[in-house]
């Protein structure tokens, strides 16, 4: 998995990549300080997988920036970072897009989860005022859909197979097995394989139909 990360602060930027390259031992992360330095990475080969924005960094100019990045980066996974509350229009623009927002106030667990999410093509939404942030919600489930993929896991688990036989049949890696079980977790409020298959029979999901 290759991530472009551009952000104008070191701090940040070394930070996430450094969480990225622990938590997802495949990833390669490319990085650059500036707007017109993601362009070129863009357009520099191999292919992106997915794409990680600072809103409020030099050249970026908000939503003209989205669109140019979209479209140097047709049908890739964006995701624009930010410490700040997100304009209604760029909120407009970003659902246009496809482009997820992903607050900076995230933990690292969180945004590496989301991060999985958003490449397997969930789309997060700017929180509307004095709402929290996807992936910061405390106990209980978290209102939100499981993704297709969150459901493909699911319904292997179901089936009792274990994190290196389901990472196996989706052709993915164990570590990101891992990362969806835990938004599994999250957003049915349970603390286990065994809660999460019952829940989901419990509430009429068929996870023997994915």
């Amino acid at each position: 998995m290759r991530v472009l990360l551009a952000d104008d602060h070191d701090l940040v930027r070394d930070g996430i990549r450094a969480y990225l390259e622990a938590r997802l031992p495949s990833v390669t992360v490319v990085t650059a300080s500036n707007f017109q330095g993601a362009l070129a990475l863009a357009a520099a080969g191999p292919g992106v997988d997915v794409a990680m924005l600072d809103l409020r960094m030099p050249g970026m100019e908000g939503a003209a920036g989205v669109e140019r990045m979209r479209a140097a980066l047709p049908g890739v996974p964006l995701a624009i970072l930010s410490g700040y509350p997100c304009p209604p229009e760029l909120a407009t623009v970003l659902a246009r897009l496809h482009v997820s927002f992903l607050p900076k106030t995230l933990s690292g667990e969180a945004l590496v989860s989301m991060l999985v999410e958003v490449m397997d093509g969930e789309i997060y939404p700017p929180p509307t005022s004095g709402e929290p942030a996807a992936g910061d919600s405390e106990g209980g489930a978290e209102a939100r859909p499981l993704t297709r993929r969150e459901r493909e896991v699911l319904s292997h688990l179901s089936l009792g197979l274990s994190n290196k036989e389901i990472a196996r049949r989706l052709t993915i890696e164990e570590v990101t097995v891992r990362l969806h079980l835990r938004g599994i977790f999250r957003k049915l409020g349970v603390h286990n394989r065994t809660q999460a298959v019952r829940h989901a029979l419990d509430h009429g999901l068929d996870v023997a139909a994915f």
